[in-house]
């Protein structure tokens, strides 16, 4: 992969009682905490296998701290702005890129699926392409990369299942290539989790390992009362 495109991880630290507030609903707080943990860990581990510049951006510059103590690597922590999705990520690809990044590549902590060759794929797609995007199942996306600044994505309708056909819209409308990777999926429901007990369980990373041994606790735990 290109050492020019620089992984921009989108994050909340993990806090009990918020957050995934649907597994929440189903399995309780304790266990939507330790797997918003597990995700999280997911996406480092993932970091840590990326060949070129990594950025970790947390949800909001109090937890500037907490995100600087996460890798173990060089990288970069830029905090969120204030705002909805859209206006965070127009700050972030900006502020990037006046620092010189050229290509750009969004993943958040809920795709625990995203495999190397999913890495590849949005790699090379980047260097053919003014956008790439991920679709995810919900309508929305699992990541979404650009070698031009986004256009103002304050507006559109993030966290529905409208999302990612106005994003590539508002892609193409402002004159940009948008080419779009293999589909995906996010985790944010129980149902989601049983599906991860079958896809990850060949999956021999490390960090898919420890989540996927959780998963097969707390799903057990419910099954049995």
């Amino acid at each position: 992969m290109s050492q020019q495109t620089t992984l921009v991880i989108f994050c909340k630290r993990p806090l009990h009682g918020q957050g995934k507030q649907r597994i929440a609903a189903t399995l309780g707080k304790d266990a939507a905490y330790q797997v918003a943990c597990a995700l999280l860990n997911c996406a480092l581990e993932d970091s840590r296998s990326w060949p070129g510049p990594v950025v970790l951006s947390p949800g909001s510059e109090s937890d500037r701290e907490w995100a600087e103590d996460l890798l173990l690597m060089q990288y970069q922590v830029v905090p969120q702005c204030e705002g909805n999705l859209g206006h965070k990520l127009n700050y972030v690809d900006q502020l990037l890129r006046q620092q010189g990044a050229s290509r750009l590549l969004f993943i958040g902590t809920d795709a625990p699926e995203h495999t190397e060759r999913c890495y590849v794929e949005f790699d090379q797609l980047l260097q053919e392409h003014d956008i790439v995007l991920s679709p995810a199942n919900d309508g929305g996306v699992t990541a979404m990369g650009g070698r031009q600044p986004w256009p103002a994505l304050e507006g559109l309708p993030w966290s529905t299942p409208a999302l990612g056909e106005q994003l590539g819209q508002a892609c193409e409308a402002s004159g940009f290539q948008v080419a779009f990777s293999s589909a995906g999926y996010d985790v944010d429901t129980e149902a989601d989790l049983h599906r991860l007990l079958n896809s990850l369980a060949h999956d021999l990373r490390p960090a898919r390992q420890q989540l996927l041994q959780l998963l097969k606790v707390l799903l057990d735990r419910k099954e049995t009362g």
